[in-house]
């Protein structure tokens, strides 16, 4: 199905093409905190506050920001390991946010998870061979020959060898855990899968191995991928379009090409002059942020990032941007723009 050709209404100020498979709207999540001797009342943290987006079919969104500004959350929620407080997950034209579990089973196939530890998330009981035929048995009535011959090919998929069908979790290094997990994910052929930090535990030279495998894997069986992560040369290697996060609300979405070429967001500005240039030659300049991100608990009025943005302004104060597309498929929540 043609983007250009059919489109429809999106939630984050721009257009959705017709082939988005996933489409969030106005998603929140707030947590409550107790306070006092009594455990009563309380304040709110505001883990994610009014999130916007889409990810089309055999697309890479990268999710970015600084730690603590609602990524992983946001990643839950779409996944249902955690029910969000208001908004809309639209999966492929139905609502999914308010499912019970007993529904929910028929779209967990079709969503599929990597973690950030490959090793907490693997069942130190279980061997390899029983960690990825386990979705097999939950979601597919197949003989035990029929798994095995499947397991067995997702083993080579993902370049793990045939005698570590039989070994424990322990027995792997960081980097093979992880291809574990991309298999254990590959086995009931999902659509989507969340990504949340699956290289930031791993060595440099692995982080390459399985980024690379991931990009094959997707032009391989169409996969869509939310790539959570905070490193931003691995973000730009992987994903297609950029949404950059700060403090539970979404500032800019963009390709990736003008994300990183032109950022628009101050907030946006920074995050890439930290970056480091494999060039010696090049100079690039560091913008320094003053202050401490603020509490999601009592988020600042306004702009949340006016309290460290260098070019804030009065009306930053009080009013909140809202996320509005100024160049064709780029959107960006800052009233300077």
């Amino acid at each position: 199905m043609s983007a250009v050709m059919k489109e429809r209404a999106g939630a984050s100020g721009a257009p959705a093409p017709a082939d988005t498979l996933l489409e969030v709207r106005d998603l929140c999540k707030h947590f409550d905190v107790k306070q006092g001797l009594l455990g009563r009342g309380g304040a709110k943290v505001r883990a994610v506050d009014g999130v916007s987006f889409w990810i089309r079919e055999g697309e890479t969104l990268g999710l970015v920001g600084e730690s603590g500004c609602g990524k992983s959350t946001t990643g839950k929620m779409i996944l249902r390991l955690t029910d969000p407080t208001s908004g809309t997950i639209n999966w492929r034209g139905r609502q999914i946010e308010k499912l019970p579990q007993g529904q929910m089973r028929a779209f967990r196939r079709e969503l599929q998870a990597v973690f950030q530890d490959p090793y907490s998330s693997l069942n130190p009981r279980m061997r390899a061979a029983e960690i990825v035929a386990e979705p097999l048995r939950n979601f597919e009535s197949l003989g035990r020959k029929e798994i095995g011959e499947r397991v067995a090919a997702l083993f080579d998929r993902v370049g793990l060898r045939p005698d570590q069908l039989v070994k424990y979790p322990h027995e792997f290094s960081g980097g093979q855990r992880q291809r574990l997990g991309i298999a254990r994910a590959l086995s009931v052929q999902p659509k989507l899968i969340v990504c949340d930090e699956p290289v930031s535990a791993l060595d440099v030279s692995v982080q390459a191995q399985v980024i690379n495998l991931l990009i094959d894997l997707q032009e391989e069986f169409g996969l869509s991928y939310l790539f959570v992560a905070h490193d931003l040369a691995v973000v730009e290697h992987i994903s297609h379009r950029v949404a950059v996060m700060y403090l539970g609300k979404m500032v800019e979405i963009a390709p990736k090409r003008e994300i990183f070429a032109a950022p628009r967001h101050p907030y946006t500005e920074a995050l890439l002059s930290a970056v480091p240039v494999p060039d010696p030659t090049v100079e690039r300049k560091r913008i320094i942020l003053k202050g401490d991100v603020p509490s999601p608990m009592k988020p600042p009025s306004g702009c949340r990032f006016h309290t460290r943005c260098p070019y804030a302004e009065a009306r930053c104060k009080v009013e909140e941007p809202v996320l509005r597309e100024i160049e064709p498929g780029h959107l960006v929540a800052c009233h300077l723009r």
